[in-house]
């Protein structure tokens, strides 16, 4: 069984659900090392193309680390959805102190919302992939990139090995240059920012990106605390245990 989807970008397809053999793309230990099994899954399941959006590769021949985040995760999310249906279970913890509950929690994936790659921003994308802003407090101009498939393992790595940059890296990783600073210069410069203008840049960050809202608040059945969490996203998302009733879902 497949479905036509499309993505965020535009891009559009038919994609299928995980067969028994995709289990070893997962299991693939050193696939995961190198940064290159959700490529390996996506191609797998990506049955067939039917209009590239805004990306120059063949329609037969879909480049996944040249792919948007958004668009990737996007169809993440549909692969996951054709093999085990739309309901997604987890666990997690309260984050009030007084009650630190467990909570079980179950959501519609189709449900989450999604953010299409508006006409001028995907514009900006074909033309180079450059995006200016300036910031509030340095009253520097800049100029960064959305991140790709080939962006995402970079940073997967640089964030596992230096794990208490993580902010650093991403800063780095996106700008591409600021007016008045030497590329040799570029990290410093970022590193030496305030909070008030990295906060700035993320939320420019986010207001160009595109793809699905993975942030979605729950409330803690034993309490009632409401709490934000990212959508848990990891090996288990393909490969559940168990399907678990949960105690709780979005209203």
């Amino acid at each position: 069984m497949s479905e036509v989807v499309t993505c965020p970008s535009g891009l559009s397809g038919r994609v299928r659900g995980m067969k028994v053999r995709e289990e070893r793309i997962l299991a693939d230990r050193k696939l995961a090392k190198d940064g290159v099994q959700l490529d390996q899954l996506l191609a797998a399941c990506w049955e067939s193309t039917l209009d590239v959006g805004p990306y120059a590769f063949a329609p037969e021949a879909v480049a996944w680390n040249g792919v948007l985040l958004g668009d990737r995760f996007f169809v993440l999310l549909a692969i996951r959805t054709q093999t085990y249906g739309p309901e997604y279970s987890f666990s997690t913890t309260c984050q009030s102190v007084a009650c630190r509950a467990r909570i079980d929690w179950e959501l519609d994936l189709t449900k989450l919302p999604i953010k299409a790659l508006d006409e001028v921003h995907r514009a900006a994308f074909v033309g180079g992939n450059r995006f200016a802003t300036a910031l509030p407090d340095a009253g520097k101009r800049l100029r960064f990139k959305l991140l790709l498939g080939e962006d995402e393992r970079k940073l997967t790595h640089l964030q596992r090995t230096a794990p208490d940059r993580a902010l650093s890296a991403v800063l780095a990783h996106r700008v591409l240059d600021v007016d008045g600073v030497e590329a040799r210069d570029k990290r410093a410069f970022l590193d030496d920012l305030t909070m008030q203008d990295a906060s700035f840049l993320l939320g420019e960050f986010a207001r160009v990106d595109c793809g699905v809202e993975t942030n979605i608040d729950i409330e803690c059945p034993t309490c009632g605390h409401v709490q934000e969490i990212e959508l848990p996203f990891d090996k288990g998302f393909f490969l559940p245990t168990k399907r678990r009733p949960s105690s709780s879902s979005p209203a």
